[in-house]
């Protein structure tokens, strides 16, 4: 005998598996419902005697002995050539357990085998409420376990889903990687195209960048020099368009009056500036017309540095902590013809910052123009961020500090120039009043021109020994 395992989604698809594969007698011995549908188990006799049943088996052949059921074959409840569909099929089944006789062969006996499979079959229920109650039992089982399918793997899927959003993200850097170093290699490639066909240009370019300008300005400068020019013309040339392009205010602090504020980062030199202005101003009207107030109210000895420096000049010095205070001196010395207010230091990240600038913007302030004292040696990005933070203020000029420690100009020119800035003074020493000058465009270029030939900044020089421990 010959036993097969048969699953189907439901009764009808597990029946025709055991017909293809077993054909028409073989013998149902067990069913059962699993995860996914019917489990059927088929037997099926190869001898040719132990066939239960023939076309022509005789009524008599088939009789029920008191006490024990009909087994209907596969062939009686799906039927060689009968119905196919699921209500035919059970209706044979109905009439088989109601004590419907099947045509059997006469006079066939079974053998153990067969007697045994139909023993085991005879208690199987193949009735039309049993299947409704398994579809049933399938279809109520079916939604749990669409929802239990999520849930019982919700870790994996969310563990899957971070995996491809980590993935997609590497994916990304490595485009960008990727985009960066094509970009690079273009422009590589650019410029190796320049350089053959303008040479000058390009060697005037690096000559720019390497006197501290940034490389937009020079590039934007080297655009407007005629190409026929040699190398020394066109630098000629270069420094003249750039001391065009600075904008200078002449002596306009010295020659006005009303008030006006020096602010700017610490240790940019403001107190000092204050002082040297307000001895230029002393020298030419008088000590009696100026003024100095110190705002800083943070630094150690801010005020009697200040002081100090009033008595040496003559003139009045005040103190104000509040904008009221601030508001209330100004009015006080309405009649001085130049009051210098010198603010507090502070890192252009620094929320106090905004908050100092506030107090001349409370209404209650008469005009008071502000003017930016930067150190001429500071670094490019560091100056473009100060600049940036006084943005949303009107600064009136710039005051250059610290040309004598400087090995390098073009950084503050650059930022000048790019940033519409213009310069009103600059200041080469610690002596008040004899160092501060008023800018001069072509004297700043020269100046640094001069720093450039003197120094050259050449950073990634050979030469240069490195010092190990």
């Amino acid at each position: 005998m010959k036993i097969r395992r048969f699953f189907g989604k439901d009764m009808r698809e597990a029946l025709s598996q055991v017909k293809a594969e077993l054909g028409s007698d073989a013998v149902i011995m067990s069913n059962r419902k699993v995860a996914d549908g019917i489990e059927l188990v088929a037997a099926y006799d190869k001898e040719p005697e132990a066939k239960l049943f023939t076309p022509k088996a005789s009524p008599q052949a088939a009789a029920k002995t008191p006490g024990q059921k009909a087994v209907p074959s596969l062939s009686e409840i799906i039927g060689d050539d009968g119905p196919d569909s699921l209500k035919a099929l059970l209706e044979k089944q109905h009439g088989g357990n109601n004590g419907v006789a099947s045509p059997a062969q006469p006079n066939q006996p079974m053998t153990a085998n067969a007697k045994h499979a139909n023993e085991i079959a005879s208690h199987l229920d193949f009735s039309e409420a049993f299947i409704d109650d398994v579809e049933a039992q399938q279809s109520s089982h079916e939604p749990v376990r669409q929802n239990a399918f999520p849930e019982h793997q919700a870790s994996s899927m969310d563990d899957t889903s971070v995996t491809q959003s980590a993935e997609l993200a590497q994916i990304k850097e490595e485009l960008a990687s990727l985009r960066d170093v094509l970009q690079y290699q273009v422009a590589d490639l650019m410029e190796a195209k320049n350089k053959r066909q303008k040479p000058v240009h390009q060697y005037l370019i690096t000559r720019l960048t390497d006197m501290g300008l940034s490389n937009a300005l020079a590039k934007q400068l080297i655009s407007y020099t005629p190409s026929h020019y040699n190398e020394r013309d066109a630098w000629v040339y270069l420094l003249n368009l750039l001391a065009n392009r600075i904008n200078v205010t002449g002596n306009d602090i010295l020659s006005a009056q009303g008030a006006v504020a020096l602010v700017g980062p610490t240790g940019t030199g403001k107190t000092t500036t204050v002082a040297k202005l307000a001895a230029r101003y002393a020298q030419k009207y008088g000590a009696e017309s100026v003024a100095m107030i110190t705002i800083d109210t943070y630094r150690i000895a801010a005020y009697e540095q200040l002081a100090t420096y009033g008595k040496i000049i003559g003139c009045t010095v005040r103190k104000a902590q509040t904008s009221e205070e601030l508001a209330d001196l100004l009015f006080q010395l309405r009649h001085k013809r130049l009051v210098l207010i010198d603010t507090a230091g502070f890192s252009q990240r620094d929320s106090r910052l905004i908050k100092q600038i506030k107090q001349f913007d409370n209404g209650q302030m008469p005009n008071v123009k502000k003017y930016l004292v930067a150190q001429a040696n500071t670094q490019y990005p560091a100056l473009q961020r100060i600049i940036q933070a006084y943005d949303d203020i009107e600064l009136s000029g710039c005051i250059f500090t610290k040309l004598d420690e400087c090995y390098s100009l073009g950084e503050v020119l650059s930022a000048a120039v790019e940033y519409q800035l213009p310069v009103s003074y600059v200041t080469d020493g610690q002596k008040v009043p004899e160092d501060i000058k008023i800018a001069e465009a072509k004297s700043l270029v020269s100046a640094a021109a001069k720093l450039y030939k003197k120094y050259g900044l050449n950073h990634t020089s050979g030469n240069n020994a490195i010092k190990t421990a």
